[in-house]
């Protein structure tokens, strides 16, 4: 049957100059023909844990589990496999994307949106080649799934790092930041928050605003919380009297009667039910973060046994941070085991709240349709009369420079084009619509263009165009 797909691991075929550029362009034009798809250059490969394939470089294997990781560079593969590992994450999939020259993120994207044994995909990205094509596939696929992509090159000293090292411009972080927020996908900044997010959005519990209540049996951990939740764009939930009441009747004199609830450090069992059960019931909080930190009182296991009924229950949800070592190691477990979010410190559990806030958003706007804008006049005459020459002119059919001039009469978007005689026109040409490029034979007598090597693309600058 032949073979359909191809891994090619090797560097220097995009962004070391013209020669890589040329090597680049042979192997897809090799492949192009026998519908030979590639994955790299300059990337670690593929894994599939479910099936046993390791299709790569890659030191130790990947565990299996229902996450997808795709990440352009292959040295943040290799260290978020290595991490995961120890972690007992798994995955679906793991794909070391590379330069992308011809399977790209959209293409990935489309797969995993329909994969049945992928609950939630992770990307990290360093930039975005076609740009269209990413966001169809982004927005099919948030809608689907849980997305969550770190989008690497924020500041202009990275995202020059980001160009020697895959060959394309990281574009506008500020752009960049609205457009994954459009297609529904939540943005993070780094690989522990990429790992906490898939943590936070796996339960199915979504926060219907921004209010949090906080329970702890310490002040300390209380005010860091808070500290991290004002700090973030966040809200304290604020208590209804009847609440308020509930709590004072049933606590010491001594708790902190508002929001964080501090219900002293000897807090046993009874008491934080007490607590979890009326700020579940308060019609101002929208998410609840449980915090415990360790005391000779009752230990952390059995205080998370007696609460996870009511945590599993509630209709809103709850995060909880077990803090200490080994201590809250059983505490963590079994909180995990019920699919409830854990974190280790209060800033954490914080950072996954407002997670959760900031994906229900990008959800709400990725179902927004935005109002139609107002569609330009047809310029009919001109198209008619372009129509009316060819014509005339005794032409067998329309060719790309005419077709385009007929669309864009239409109001139709087309790239722009120019038609040049010779590498002095074409380099003005190439300078005023903006590299990158395509170079194109234009002959009345040669119809399908690239069966003689009439067709140059993706030609990044003046060098590359001199060499087409």
């Amino acid at each position: 049957r032949g073979c359909r797909a191809a891994i090619v691991l090797s560097a220097g075929l995009d962004a070391t100059g013209a020669d890589g550029r040329r090597l680049r362009q042979a192997m897809l034009a090799a492949a192009r023909p026998f519908l030979l798809r590639i994955l790299g250059p300059n990337c670690v490969g593929l894994l599939v844990p479910g099936i046993g394939l390791n299709a790569s470089f890659a030191p130790g294997v990947a565990l299996p589990g229902r996450l997808a990781f795709v990440a352009q560079s292959g040295a943040l593969v290799t260290t978020v496999l290595d991490w995961a590992s120890t972690r007992r994450i798994g995955f679906s999939c793991f794909v070391s994307l590379g330069d992308g020259s011809d399977v790209d993120f959209g293409d990935l994207l489309d797969y995993l949106a329909g994969d049945p044994g992928t609950d939630a995909i992770l990307l990290y990205a360093e930039s975005v080649r076609q740009a269209r094509k990413f966001m169809s596939a982004a927005r099919s696929a948030a809608r689907a799934k849980p997305t969550v992509i770190v989008k690497a090159g924020r500041v202009q000293e990275a995202a020059h790092a980001a160009y020697s090292h895959t060959g394309a411009m990281a574009g506008s972080d500020l752009v960049y930041d609205a457009a994954l927020r459009r297609a529904g996908m939540l943005r993070v900044h780094t690989t522990s928050e990429l790992f906490d997010a898939v943590a936070v959005l796996a339960q199915p519990r979504r926060p219907a605003g921004g209010r949090l209540a906080i329970l702890t049996n310490g002040g300390g951990p209380g005010v860091m919380a808070t500290d991290a939740l004002i700090s973030g764009g966040g809200s304290l939930a604020q208590l209804s009297a009847a609440t308020i009441e509930r709590l004072s009747q049933g606590l010491p004199q001594t708790w902190s009667h508002g929001n964080p609830v501090d219900i002293i450090g000897d807090a046993p069992v009874e008491r934080y039910r007490l607590a979890l059960d009326s700020l579940l019931e308060d019609p101002g909080a929208d998410a609840l973060l449980l915090i415990h930190a360790p005391t000779a009182i009752v230990s952390s296991a059995e205080i998370a046994r007696a609460l996870l009924p009511p945590m599993r229950s509630s209709r809103r949800p709850v995060l909880c941070c077990w803090l200490g070592g080994d201590s809250a190691a059983q505490a963590r477990s079994l909180c995990r085991d019920a699919g409830l979010p854990v974190f280790d410190t209060p800033e954490e559990a914080v950072r996954g709240f407002q997670q959760l806030v900031d994906y229900g958003r990008n959800q709400r706007l990725l179902e927004q349709v935005p109002p139609a804008g107002a569609l330009p006049a047809p310029d009919r005459a001109a198209a008619r009369a372009r129509v009316a020459a060819l014509l005339a002119e005794g032409a067998s059919g329309v060719g790309e420079a005419d077709a385009k001039m007929i669309l864009g009469a239409y109001g139709i978007p087309v790239v722009a084009t120019d038609t040049v005689r010779d590498a002095a026109q074409a380099l003005v040409a190439a300078r005023r619509i903006g590299y990158p490029v395509a170079l194109k034979i234009l002959s009345p007598d040669i119809v399908h263009k690239s069966d003689v090597g009439g067709v140059a693309l993706d030609l990044a600058d003046d060098a590359a165009l001199a060499v087409a």
